[in-house]
């Protein structure tokens, strides 16, 4: 008797404990719909990761930065940083950088329908950040900070536009200013051509102090140091194009008429 009691009572245990794995069933084995293999899914960069990774498909060295067409499984992007050695194939991962669309290479005769400027590309490895003493190619215009004027360049004799700002006007009021357009004649400090698809000139009127009395400008427009030149543009302040290179004010795609 008893035996056969204890046989029921291990025999109701199982269904109890059947039923109540299958209660629970939903719960635990609940699953997104199906996914594909990851061997079968495009690479794609770490979640916290900025830009893009991806194979080399094609690379070339030109002006002072080489370029990169990155295939990262889903697309193809081109990028350029200063010059680094790389090799078809090889593994890198792209920052986010400033995207240039429609940018043509004089060096290398060549239009692309879009690259991605940064200041380095890393080549195989683990994510980290841009190196600390990455360099744009000689020439790249100061980062947010004042340039000297060469001593022979004379602010005598200046007029302010009509209604038009001084250089440091355009610091004091960049709040007000911000996203219209504005008129400032200077002298060009320095002009760096040709860097990311533009002309950088940096402009100075003799106003302002250290951090308030040199305006950066980017413009088709050729010019020289120590030339007289009217701009006119729209004001763009706290400008981030991403690595340090961010400028409080910059006139942006300026027109340029050399006095």
């Amino acid at each position: 008797m008893k035996k056969s009691l204890i046989i029921m009572l291990a025999g109701a245990l199982a269904i109890s404990m059947t039923t109540g794995c299958k209660d629970q069933t939903p719960k635990s084995t609940q699953q997104p719909a199906a996914q594909a293999p990851a061997s079968a899914m495009p690479q794609a960069a770490p979640a916290k990761a900025p830009g893009k990774t991806g194979k080399v498909a094609e690379t070339m060295n030109s002006g002072g930065y080489t370029y990169v067409q990155v295939d990262t499984g889903s697309e193809s992007v081109w990028a350029a940083a200063p010059e680094f050695a790389v090799k078809v194939g090889d593994p890198v991962i792209v920052p986010e950088g400033m995207p240039m669309v429609n940018y043509h290479s004089k060096t290398l005769d060549r239009t692309f329908d879009m690259v991605y400027f940064v200041p380095s590309i890393m080549v195989g490895g683990e994510m980290g950040s841009a190196p600390a003493n990455a360099q744009m190619p000689a020439g790249h215009p100061p980062i947010n900070g004042s340039t000297p004027a060469p001593a022979d360049v004379d602010f005598s004799g200046l007029a302010k536009p009509e209604g038009g700002k001084t250089v440091a006007e355009i610091f004091s009021s960049k709040g007000e200013l911000s996203g219209k357009e504005v008129s400032i004649r200077g002298k060009v400090v320095k002009f760096s051509p040709e860097i990311m698809g533009k002309n950088w000139i940096h402009l100075q009127d003799g106003s302002g102090a250290e951090g308030t009395n040199d305006l950066t400008v980017t413009t088709s427009v050729m010019a020289k140091v120590g030339d007289t030149v009217l701009i006119n543009g729209v004001l763009a302040t706290d400008k981030d194009f991403g690595y340090g290179y961010k400028y409080d004010v910059i006139v942006e795609d300026a027109k340029v008429t050399v006095e």
